[in-house]
């Protein structure tokens, strides 16, 4: 496996320009690729759906889970102080049911929305060494990059071979780590 560093420009002259830099600062033609990522949910292999709401079915079970048991809690209660029908103890399970499948559902998707997802713009990508992915995530930087990320994957023929625009980039923290 390469290490690659990458970074997303807004325009393919952005980008190029950044090529450029990376080639003046003693990078080879072989090792420095661009390529247009689309936005998501047109990579041909995800869905339609909206990535944030993947996890809220398992938050909605859990919910339901939750709600009908503080549900059938708060009903035997109300059957015991009132002496109400049993019929009061269901419903209160199945409203508390659903309503903690609702809550569920939105706090999972509300954390799933805390994952960072790649956006859309031109990827300038660098086969890198140990040594040298901080000159390259420098010029990226220098040159208006954003979203500078690390990866490992397979550079083949002057690109990225493998390269997944589903696949979380994994941000390159330059500055928390040792820097030349």
């Amino acid at each position: 496996m390469s290490l690659i560093v990458a970074a997303r420009f807004t325009t393919f002259p952005a980008a190029e320009d950044a090529a450029q830099r990376l080639f003046n600062a003693g990078f080879v033609e072989e090792d420095v690729t661009l390529f247009f990522v689309n936005p998501p949910g047109q990579h041909g292999g995800d869905t339609g759906t909206d990535a944030d709401s993947r996890e809220a079915p398992k938050g909605a079970e859990i919910g339901v889970t939750i709600g009908a048991v503080v549900g059938a809690m708060v009903g035997v209660g109300i059957f015991a102080a009132f002496s109400a029908p049993p019929i009061v103890s269901l419903a209160a399970a199945g409203v508390s049911a659903y309503v903690g499948s609702l809550a569920g559902a939105m706090v999972s998707t509300r954390e799933a929305s805390n994952e960072e997802i790649r956006d859309s713009g031109v990827l300038v990508a660098v086969h890198v060494s140990p040594d040298s992915q901080w000159e390259a995530a420098r010029v990226l930087r220098d040159a208006g990059g954003a979203a500078i990320e690390r990866a490992t994957g397979r550079w083949q023929q002057g690109r990225w071979a493998d390269f997944d625009p589903l696949r979380q980039p994994v941000p390159l923290n330059e500055f928390g780590e040792k820097h030349a």
